[in-house]
């Protein structure tokens, strides 16, 4: 998903806002409420990597209460699906937490931003449940989490609830290489197939790499399952 870091709303350093949603909101960090219980988080990730931890992402919910926490108790399961198939997809099933091919760490410094890279030419490599990349992307996530992530980047591999929160900006406030949102995308019954778009559109989308499509949707039609809903409506694909 690096060519969609590059497409994303590079020089927004403000704290983005979504889209007024429909259906009713609860705060998905209250205790008891949130849709995925931990039984469920393991049987998800058997084998995920001990730094991804249930209680890191139950902790990173109230920086985005709207994330499954809006509509319906089927609508908030799929979104918590959608999201959590997507990152599976990304980490390997979330046994990765930084960027595996370290060759291509140099490439996401864009010295064309005034605030360059104080943190090093090779520092704003793929981090997290949806591998945030570019230096771009760390200061206005940092920014909208207020945190300095653009000079210390390091907190997304380190703090396991810094980490979930990143994944989460990214998916409430960001229309990376697609039309909207991953969030309104499912909330508003567009489909899983516009949360590919969103985060990877541009390499798995119109016929593209259909195989890496597949897989994310197979993913999303698994979790479903493990959550108790279906995959709703909309296009699964892209």
């Amino acid at each position: 998903m690096k060519l969609l870091r590059a497409l994303s709303v590079a020089a927004s350093a403000a704290v983005l806002s979504t889209v007024p949603l429909t259906g009713q909101t609860a705060p998905a960090s209250a205790a008891g409420s949130f849709v995925v219980s931990e039984s469920q988080f393991n049987q998800l990730f058997p084998s995920r990597n001990a730094f991804y931890t249930y209680r890191g992402l139950v902790d990173s919910l109230s920086a985005y209460p709207n994330f499954a926490a809006t509509g319906d108790t089927a609508t908030r399961r799929r979104e918590a699906a959608a999201l959590l198939a997507n990152v599976s997809h990304e980490t390997g099933g979330l046994k990765f937490v930084v960027e595996q091919n370290t060759a291509n760490y140099p490439h996401y410094c864009d010295t064309s931003q005034s605030y360059g890279c104080p943190a090093g030419q090779a520092a704003y490599y793929g981090r997290g449940p949806l591998q945030l990349s570019w230096n771009f992307n760390y200061k206005a996530a940092g920014d909208a989490l207020h945190l300095d992530l653009l000079h210390n980047p390091n907190l997304v591999q380190n703090d396991p609830a810094v980490s979930w929160k990143t994944a989460l900006w990214f998916w409430n406030t960001q229309t990376g290489a697609g039309r909207m949102t991953s969030h309104d995308a499912i909330v508003n019954n567009k489909g899983f197939g516009e949360t590919i778009r969103t985060i990877n559109g541009a390499l798995e989308c119109d016929g593209r790499n259909p195989g890496q499509r597949d897989d994310r949707i197979n993913l999303y039609k698994r979790f479903v399952g493990v959550l108790g809903t279906d995959v709703g409506g909309g296009n699964l694909s892209c």
